[in-house]
């Protein structure tokens, strides 16, 4: 294999032969000498062939290149202050056309988000889309990291059903041999599973599938959730406060490993939240949104887009705190496995968290008795013959438990403080999207 060095690697080389592989940016093809622009995954580095003679065939092949042609450099390093591109170049001494590029690309900056789409891989040769997916896959290490240190155990949940996972609402139907199947809505029943089969605490970083119509910055049709269950809960409280500790430990990483440079590209500071996270319930949430002047004009108890933004504009001012958790759901517009409170079985133990006005988590406390889950079901109009496996899990005994279901697109779009998740995902897929 090609002993490569990395573009992000030479500022700690000594000058002197190099060989280092990427795509060509920019090409400035002048009298006396030629300049080209390489980029690879870790940066940008300028390359020089001085045109004299014995070099005619590299300057030949220079001559041609096209953006996005992909190229192995031999050279020679050299380190000068004057080069405004790092600081460094490289002499041409050999250039290897490893792939070709069409002369016209299809895409440019100002090419709408839909167009970029279709060319998502060149759209991704970028410093700043880069970075997002590095930040991502920080973000998404330390939470794992968080999980594994305090002895979680990582399950991986099959996506292919026999029976809706929830409800038969936003659920795609697909043909399996001589019966239908389902892709999974969430991992939920099987988290829930979990707890039933001993492991205490579990956690999964996968995708899951809404059949859901939205053409909304915030929708799509599959995306990467990230879910957790714990079991021996004394209430939704408990899960509550793993989740922030955990997205503490995320952000945190991001912003010590990404930091200045999401503040390069994106312009914006990755702030580290401080602990706890401030709890409203959401009837009184409602009634702050109320007084602050915005009319919910939702016929069901919940808050609308608007009133997340209002909420979360109270807690920035009363408590200078980007999160909060609404919590204390009504029953009505709860799953049916939802705890609910005792003193009062109209609202449950569960909470949403909200983001710069941007809801990102459902949460909640899980109800682990199963006449009472069976009542809850049969209360929302379900089939409990549907659900027959899923009951026999709390038919031999489980522990109380509770969790959470959070999108992983959510989370980077408002870390990086973009306007939708269509930029943030690797390959989005929505209602009118199936490629590439």
């Amino acid at each position: 294999m090609t002993q490569r060095t990395l573009i992000s690697q030479l500022q700690d080389r000594a000058d002197g032969p190099v060989t280092v592989q990427g795509w060509v940016d920019t090409v400035r093809d002048q009298k006396k000498v030629q300049f080209v622009v390489l980029h690879d995954e870790t940066g940008g580095l300028q390359l020089v062939n001085p045109r004299s003679e014995g070099r005619e065939h590299i300057s030949d092949v220079i001559s041609t290149l096209a953006q996005g042609t992909m190229l192995t450099i031999h050279g020679d390093l050299k380190h000068d202050e004057r080069v405004k591109l790092g600081g460094l170049e490289v002499k041409v001494g050999e250039i290897v056309v490893e792939s070709e590029a069409l002369p016209e690309t299809p895409i440019a900056e100002d090419t709408s988000i839909d167009k970029r789409l279709d060319w998502r891989f060149l759209d991704l040769r970028t410093a700043r889309n880069n970075l997002l997916f590095r930040a991502q896959t920080t973000f998404a290490h330390a939470l794992r990291t968080y999980w594994v240190e305090r002895d979680y155990v990582e399950i991986f949940t099959p996506k292919l059903m026999g029976s809706p996972s929830e409800t038969r609402a936003e659920l795609f139907e697909v043909e399996y041999f001589d019966r239908k199947a389902y892709l999974a809505q969430s991992p939920q029943f099987y988290k829930q599973m979990a707890q039933s089969a001993g492991f205490g605490k579990v956690f999964e970083i996968g995708p899951v599938f809404r059949a859901d119509p939205s053409f909304t910055s915030r929708h799509a049709t599959e995306f990467t959730g990230v879910d957790a269950e714990i079991s021996w809960i004394d209430s939704h409280e408990d899960v509550m406060t793993m989740q922030e500790e955990l997205l503490v430990a995320g952000l945190q990483a991001v912003a010590d490993k990404h930091g200045d440079e999401i503040r390069e590209h994106f312009g914006v500071e990755v702030t580290v939240p401080a602990l706890p996270f401030p709890r409203i319930p959401l009837l009184e949430a409602r009634a702050i949104v109320g007084a602050r002047g915005h009319t919910i004009e939702r016929g069901d108890l919940d808050l609308d887009p608007e009133g997340e933004r209002q909420i979360a504009a109270h807690v920035k001012e009363q408590f200078g705190h980007e999160f909060v958790f609404l919590t204390d759901y009504p029953a009505s517009i709860r799953p049916f496995y939802h705890m609910r409170h005792d003193e009062d079985a109209s609202l449950t133990k569960s909470y949403d968290l909200i983001w710069n006005g941007v809801e990102i988590t459902t949460g909640a406390q899980r109800e682990h008795r199963v006449d009472v889950i069976e009542a809850q079901a049969r209360e929302k109009g379900m089939d409990t013959e549907e659900l027959g496996y899923y009951l026999d899990f709390f038919r031999y005994g489980t522990p109380p438990h509770g969790g959470f279901g959070m999108g992983l697109a959510r989370v980077m779009m408002l870390m990086l403080g973009l306007t939708t998740l269509r930029e943030v995902t690797f390959l989005f897929r929505g209602p009118n999207r199936l490629t590439p």
